[in-house]
């Protein structure tokens, strides 16, 4: 029997939808602007986070292997199919950024739009989809 603790994931799975809202502003207001340069910042991190902690969650909850860095996370949740293949590359693309958003933050292009701004709204509700899917599909209601 496997213990998922499913009010953290949701916990975490609620926050999605207000990053995406978010994202999808920066990504059709863009100016280049110190403000929306921070705010992508935050979101991007966010959405890191998020994944990397939901996708710890279901590791530990159904006993997969251990990870050995954010890469693995997304490569475990993968390899377990919890989301589609077509995700894998495009999360692991996200979870990439955290080094430099959280290290290296003092090199970051604080004026430039990234590209994921544009494409992770719909990645990150794909795999919030996915996530609630596979919980249902694994524990029932």
């Amino acid at each position: 029997m496997y213990y998922v603790n499913r009010e953290q994931i949701s916990a975490r799975l609620r926050i999605i939808p207000s990053l995406v809202e978010a994202m999808q502003t920066l990504d059709s207001q863009w100016d280049g602007s110190l403000i929306q340069g921070l705010a992508q910042e935050r979101a991007l991190h966010l959405a890191i986070e998020a994944v990397t902690d939901i996708g710890s969650c279901l590791i530990d909850g159904f006993i997969m292997r251990d990870a050995s860095s954010y890469e693995d996370i997304v490569d475990i949740i993968a390899g377990e199919n919890v989301f589609s293949a077509e995700l894998h590359e495009p999360l692991l693309e996200l979870v990439r950024l955290r080094r430099p958003l959280v290290q290296d933050y003092y090199e970051w292009p604080h004026f430039e739009r990234h590209p994921m701004t544009h494409s992770l709204p719909s990645n990150l509700l794909a795999f919030k989809l996915a996530v609630e899917r596979y919980l249902i599909q694994e524990l029932g209601e």
